[in-house]
């Protein structure tokens, strides 16, 4: 095994220790030390079950029943995995018996909702959501913005939330979603938060809170950026582009020491 060169300079050493980036990697003639290249096709793979992984919906449901929630499982034309990962578009529809089950539930209308989707990580959402959710909902409840309605969906893109949020009258929809795996975050939970939700809104028109893993973004700062967007959101009757995140991130530090110091 090629031994990789130690790093140049005591501040890569100090920045090796603070991100699970490939930073100085070394090299053994033209490619990667085989240690380096073994890591790599490690997470790769990590990367790829995440992916393919089971969406652990009754899991899920066991978790927020356990908060006080009683949630509603539903489906979108993507049945099975392939065709969620090659019709992008299925995903964002919802199956007839999931859509009729929905316009008969009687829900017309909500101040807030929140759909669990699987998305392009089921682990993150298996991982994630629950204890996500244990610390937004006293946010929202100090904000008088409590869900009226909790689903858990399956074979879901982001756009799910449209149809649904449209069909139960949500006023702002929070939709908490696998993110797609990255090398060094197989399981990256996202939020995104649309007002007034309806079929065709775009991406321009939703905030996203993302890369909420333990090595990211922590439960309880994600909570209080999405409890934040929610209670403005609703105040200000938009999302997207026209709504800055000027929570403030409470009380993270930054991840290198010096950062956001002044130089001078």
């Amino acid at each position: 095994m090629t031994i990789p060169p130690a790093p140049s300079s005591d501040s890569l050493t100090d920045l090796r220790g603070l991100t699970s980036a490939r930073v100085g990697l070394g090299r053994a003639g033209v490619s990667l030390p085989t240690e380096a290249l073994l890591a790599f096709t490690l997470d790769h793979a990590r990367a790829r079950d995440a992916v393919h992984a089971a969406f652990d919906a009754a899991a899920i449901a066991a978790g927020l029943a356990g908060l006080g929630l009683a949630p509603r499982e539903v489906s979108s034309q993507a049945q099975i995995r392939r065709d969620y990962l090659r019709r992008p578009d299925l995903g964002r529809m919802l199956d007839p018996a999931s859509r009729r089950s929905l316009e008969a539930s009687g829900i017309t209308s909500c101040r807030c909702a929140i759909v669990i989707g699987d998305g392009l990580s089921p682990t993150a959402v298996n991982v994630h959501a629950v204890e996500l959710l244990r610390d937004l909902l006293p946010l929202l409840a100090a904000d008088k913005a409590e869900p009226g309605a909790v689903l858990i969906a399956s074979g879901a893109r982001v756009a799910l939330g449209d149809e649904i949020g449209a069909i139960i009258g949500a006023r702002m929809l929070v939709m908490l979603i696998g993110e797609r795996p990255g090398l060094s975050a197989p399981d990256s939970l996202g939020a995104y938060l649309t007002f007034s939700p309806r079929i065709g809104r775009t991406d321009a028109e939703r905030n996203c809170v993302s890369n909420i893993h333990r090595a990211g973004l922590s439960y309880a700062e994600a909570a209080f950026r999405i409890a934040w967007l929610v209670r403005e959101g609703l105040a200000r009757q938009i999302t997207g582009v026209a709504l800055k995140d000027e929570s403030g991130g409470g009380w993270s530090q930054n991840a290198l020491p010096g950062c956001g110091k002044s130089a001078t």
